[in-house]
C-alpha cells in the first residue's frame, strides 16, 4: 500500500504495462457492495489496472497480496465523525481521488480510468479535461440518489456522463433509469455483479456446507427436518421482513415446522422482535445481527428457501440498485421468493430460479411459501437453476472492443 506522501520513494511495480486506473472510494478489505464489485472487476485484468481508493482498517495487509498496485489516500475515519465528518469526507475523497490521479498518471501514462460510482464525480470531470484520458462511470443506482435532487449537481453530472466513453450499470433497471432521465448519447453498459466463492471463505470447493449448515442449526436448536427461511440485509421498512414473519403462524397452522433466519441490523429490529413475540413465534425467528461475508455461506447453506420481498415506493425506489443476496443465494443452489419489481426480475426468473411475487398479496406471498415449504422437488429444481444463473459472467474487457 501506498499513500500520496509515499509516491516519489521506491514503488514496486506488480503490472506489466497497467493501462486503466481504477477509482473508487470504495474498496475491499472495507466490505461493501459496491467495493466487491469493483474488486470482482479488477480480477478479471490484473496485468492492466492499477487501483486508487480510500484507506481503511486493514488495508496495508491486503494490499500486500493482491495483483494489481493500489494506492490510497488517507481517510481520516477515526477523527472524521459526526456533522464536520459527513462534510468533510467527500471533500476528502475529492481531492484525494484527484491529485493523487493526476501524479499517478506522471507514472504510468493509464488511458482510461474506470470510476467504480457516482460520489465524488467532479474529481473525474476535472481529470477528463486536464488528463488526455477516456473514462467509463459506473453507476450502482443508490450512489446516484444524491445526485439527482440538486439542479447544480444534476447538470455537472449529465456534463460528466455525456464526456464519458461509456456507463456502466449493474442493471438494466439502473441503465434505463439513466436514459429517460438524461437523454444521453453515451453508450451504456449493462454488466451485472459476480458471486466470488472466496469471498465466503469456502472458495470453489463445497464439500463442507453440510458441516456448515448443520453447525447454525445447532447453534438456533432448529431441527435438521424444518424448513428455514433466510433474508439477509439491513432491518429497515421498506425490505419488508414483517410479511415474512406474518406467513409463519400460517405456515405452523398447515402443519410446516418453519423456522426464519434474519442476517443484518436496521432500525426496525426492535419492531420485527415485537411482531414475532406478539404472534407467538419469537422461538422461531432467529436474529443473527450482522454476519461478516466470510460467514455468510454457513446461513446460506442452512437455510431452504431466501425470501426479500422489498416494497417499491418513491423514495426507496431507487435507493438498493442491484440486490447482490439474491445472487449469493442462487449461487449456494437455494430458490428466491422476491417481489416482482424493480432489478430483482434480471436475478429472479419465476418458475426458474425462484418465485415472483406481488409483495401487496398476502394470498400470492403465502401461496409461495407454501408451495416451496411442501415441495422438497421443486426447492432443488429452482436451486439448480439457480447455480448455473449465478455462474454466468459478462467480461468488463468488453468495454475495450470499441476502443
Amino acid at each position: 500500500m501506498e499513500h500520496i506522501s509515499q509516491l516519489t520513494t521506491n514503488i514496486r511495480e506488480k503490472a506489466s504495462c497497467p493501462d486503466i486506473l481504477v477509482i473508487s472510494r470504495l474498496f475491499l478489505p472495507k466490505e461493501e457492495v459496491i467495493s466487491e464489485y469493483i474488486y470482482n472487476r479488477c480480477l478479471q485484468d490484473p496485468e492492466r489496472i492499477i487501483v486508487l481508493t480510500a484507506s481503511c482498517a486493514g488495508d496495508k495487509k491486503f494490499d500486500e497480496t493482491q495483483q494489481f498496485p493500489i494506492y490510497r489516500w488517507p481517510s481520516f475515519q477515526y477523527w472524521l465523525e459526526g456533522f464536520w465528518g459527513n462534510l468533510l469526507k467527500p471533500l476528502m475523497n475529492l481531492v484525494g481521488s484527484f491529485f493523487l490521479a493526476i501524479k499517478l498518471y506522471f507514472r504510468y501514462h493509464y488511458r482510461y480510468i474506470e470510476w467504480g460510482h457516482s460520489y465524488e464525480f467532479p474529481a473525474l470531470l476535472l481529470l477528463s479535461y486536464l488528463l488526455p484520458i477516456r473514462f467509463f462511470i459506473y453507476l450502482h443506482g443508490h450512489d446516484i440518489r444524491p445526485v439527482i435532487g440538486n439542479p447544480v449537481w444534476r447538470s455537472l453530472f449529465k456534463l460528466t456522463l455525456s464526456r464519458a466513453t461509456g456507463i456502466v450499470c449493474n442493471s438494466t433497471f439502473t441503465r434505463d433509469y439513466i436514459r429517460n432521465a438524461f437523454r444521453l448519447q453515451t453508450p451504456t453498459h449493462v454488466i451485472h455483479p459476480v458471486v466470488r466463492p472466496e469471498k465466503f471463505s469456502v472458495g470453489t470447493n463445497h464439500s463442507n456446507l453440510d458441516d456448515l449448515r448443520v453447525k447454525v442449526r445447532q447453534t438456533y436448536n432448529i431441527p435438521e427436518t424444518a424448513i428455514v427461511i433466510l433474508s439477509v440485509g439491513q432491518l429497515v421498512k421498506h425490505k419488508s421482513f414483517e410479511q415474512v414473519i406474518e406467513n409463519l403462524p400460517l405456515l405452523l397452522t398447515i402443519g410446516i415446522d418453519v423456522h426464519y433466519i434474519l442476517c443484518g441490523q436496521g432500525a426496525c429490529e426492535l419492531q420485527l422482535k415485537t411482531l414475532a413475540q406478539r404472534l407467538r413465534v419469537d422461538k422461531r425467528v432467529h436474529f443473527a445481527g450482522q454476519v461478516p461475508e466470510s460467514e455468510l455461506a454457513s446461513y446460506y447453506a442452512a437455510c431452504d428457501i431466501f425470501a426479500m420481498l422489498t416494497l417499491d415506493n418513491a423514495k426507496t425506489r431507487f435507493m438498493d440498485g442491484f440486490g447482490v443476496t439474491y445472487l449469493e443465494a442462487s449461487y449456494f443452489g437455494k430458490p428466491v421468493i422476491a417481489s416482482r419489481l424493480g432489478s430483482v426480475i434480471e436475478l429472479v426468473s419465476h418458475e426458474e430460479n425462484g418465485l415472483l411475487v406481488n409483495p401487496k398479496s398476502g394470498y400470492e406471498v403465502f401461496q409461495a411459501f407454501k408451495r416451496l415449504c411442501q415441495d422438497q422437488q421443486l426447492r432443488e429444481q429452482l436451486g439448480r437453476k439457480g447455480k448455473e444463473f449465478a455462474r454466468r459472467k459478462t467480461l468488463h474487457r468488453m468495454l475495450y472492443q470499441e476502443n
